[in-house]
This record gives C-alpha cells, structure tokens and sequence, in this order.
C-alpha cells in the first residue's frame, strides 16, 4: 500500500474515495508551489485572512494549530476550493475538509528548520517521504 493510498484511507474514505483523497493531497502540495511566492504567497494569504499565527504554527517548530474546512475556504476563497474541488472530482466542502487536516501538514514537513525554503517552494518528494509518519497522527496502522 503506498502512503497516499494509506493517506486516502486514513482520511475516512472508501478505496474510491481514498483516490479523491490522494488526488486532494498532491493537489494541496502542487497549490502550494503554484502560489505567486510559492509558500510564502500562502502564508500571506493566510496573514491576510487573519489566520498568520495558524499559518506560523505550521511553518515553526511547534505544534501545528487546528483549522477548519470553513476556515481555509474563508482564507483561500470559495472558488480555488472549488478549482480543486473540480480537479479532483469531489465536492468543495469535501476538498476544504481534506485540506484542513492534510495542509499544516504539507507545510509542517515543506518546512523542517522552520523556515520557508529559498524561492518558497517545497519539495515534494521530500514532503512525501516526511509524511511517512503521517499514519500515526491519525490513527491508524501503517502498512508495510
């Protein structure tokens, strides 16, 4: 099983939905890198929409603060959710959720000094191979 299939099933869907899952999360991290500023623009965002301490928390070292599906919708706007949402056949309140528990995440392992990397892009691969542990946050059983 790979990590984006246990990710899909991790986040509560039925192998079906496990792919709308996977596809959630590759977009989240491809949405990251296409921001103008890369992170950083996303962080701006978040600054922005009143949320830069939840975004911060993601970015340091500490423990990563909750947001909600409504939240990030507010702070990224409801048609980029729905973008997304199209992208990856699911509905937008579905994708706002996903994101909710999968980008402080993507951002927490795109950031392992606790800093934005040079150019604000994170490496995906590098994203990947750090959210191998990921399995634990929520509860489940890695498998081999």
């Amino acid at each position: 099983m790979s990590l984006l299939d246990t990710l899909g099933s991790l986040l509560g869907g039925s192998s079906q939905e496990g792919g709308g899952h996977q596809q959630v999360i590759a977009a989240a991290m491809e949405f990251v890198n296409n921001q103008p500023g890369g992170l950083n623009g996303l962080v701006q965002k978040f600054q922005q929409g009143g949320l830069g301490d939840v975004v911060q928390s993601w970015v340091g070292n500490g423990e990563n603060q909750a947001i909600s599906g409504d939240q990030l919708q507010s702070v990224l706007g409801s048609d980029v959710v729905s973008g997304l949402a199209q992208k990856v056949g699911l509905q937008p309140d579905q994708v706002s959720g996903v994101l909710a528990q999968v980008l402080p995440h993507v951002v927490n392992a795109g950031t392992p000094n606790g800093e934005v990397p040079a150019g604000g892009q994170i490496n995906t691969e590098s994203v990947l191979g750090t959210l191998g542990g990921l399995a634990s946050l929520f509860g489940g059983n890695k498998q081999a």
